[in-house]
């Protein structure tokens, strides 16, 4: 009597199908591509633009209370436009449970000087210790090169 040998093994495909892999990346890309400019909690300004800059990490951080002064005078505490006057207020509410009293301002380069100081000005009156200015770093300038 002859025995029935099956061979399985040999039928087996041992190649690995990267399809669905690639598959799920680019959407993966695709979905931070759309979502990474939502993340910014930043007003878009055309901030002055120095040959040294002060480097100022802080100031990415999520918790950092950040001023912004538009070119037209606006001023805005993190996303949300606000009255000069109202300022102080809220950044005291702010700086309630934060040790560090550190207060970033980012104005545009053609705001009106005044405007940029009456929001200082409104800072300084809720109790802030230290006002940092963020500026950009010149590209394509050397120092001294104007």
């Amino acid at each position: 009597m002859a025995m029935a040998v099956r061979n399985e093994g040999a039928k087996v495909n041992s190649n690995i199908n990267v399809t669905p892999m690639v598959d799920v990346m680019l959407v993966l890309l695709i979905i931070f591509m759309v979502i990474t400019p939502m993340l910014q909690n930043k007003v878009q300004i055309d901030m002055a633009k120095v040959n040294n800059p002060v480097a100022m990490p802080d100031a990415d951080k999520e918790d950092a209370i950040v001023v912004a002064v538009t070119r037209d005078g606006g001023v805005y505490l993190g996303r949300d436009k606000i009255a000069v006057t109202d300022l102080g207020p809220k950044v005291a509410d702010r700086l309630a449970d934060k040790p560090s009293k550190m207060i970033y301002v980012r104005a545009d380069a053609r705001a009106q000087f005044r405007a940029v100081e009456d929001a200082i000005d409104a800072v300084r009156t809720a109790g802030v210790d230290e006002v940092g200015l963020l500026t950009q770093k010149k590209e394509g300038n050397l120092a001294g090169e104007e």
